[in-house]
């Protein structure tokens, strides 16, 4: 059962666009994508929870976690076989695990939990929460965003993750994320 939370071996770059709701990670992530013509990883919970909410009119509860986990690592498998240079990231299990234990009071499945940290990425990019905030059916912390920002730079810190921070507008967020992301192509050969 667990092997469905495993990240399968593959020899690209993998980077993951990391932090809290409404940060640009997912305009970020389709722009990395096309900039180095591969392929981005969307976040599964969104598309998930979007259906839950439209069928159900509810939202994520902690039986939902180990779906999500398991629906983004088979998306995350199958597109690391469809480019041979980087992988772009959403999101990744690091993140589900951070808002687990923000929304269930320090709870964590522990299989989440495993492969959350067992799973590895070249580097995160932590998006800063000076972008406008964007509201829609799933996004619900508008006013914690600093906390929230908080507590996913802190799993990234105490669990030793490389990281850089981005901040600014698009075009800046861009431009630093070409600059780490070509630095890492230039240090892998196997790239």
């Amino acid at each position: 059962m667990e092997e469905k939370f495993k990240q399968q071996p593959s020899n690209v770059i993998k980077v993951v666009l990391f932090g809290p709701e409404s940060t640009g990670k997912t305009t970020l992530s389709r722009q990395l994508a096309r900039y180095y013509n591969s392929v981005w990883v969307p976040e599964y919970a969104r598309e998930y929870l979007q259906n839950k909410w439209n069928n159900e009119r509810k939202t994520c509860e902690p039986e939902d976690l180990l779906h999500i986990a398991e629906g983004q690592m088979r998306l995350e498998n199958q597109l690391a076989q469809k480019t041979n240079t980087v992988l772009i990231c959403d999101t990744d299990l690091l993140e589900t695990k951070v808002y687990s234990e923000v929304y269930y009071l320090g709870s964590c499945d522990p299989i989440l939990e495993k492969y959350a940290l067992e799973n590895t990425y070249d580097l995160y990019f932590l998006t800063y929460i000076d972008t406008p905030w964007e509201a829609d059916d799933l996004r619900d912390k508008p006013d914690q965003r600093e906390a929230m920002f908080e507590a996913f730079q802190n799993e990234l810190i105490k669990y030793n993750k490389p990281y850089v921070l981005l901040k600014g507008s698009k075009k800046q967020r861009l431009e630093t994320a070409v600059k780490h992301i070509d630095k890492l192509i230039k240090e892998n050969p196997h790239v």
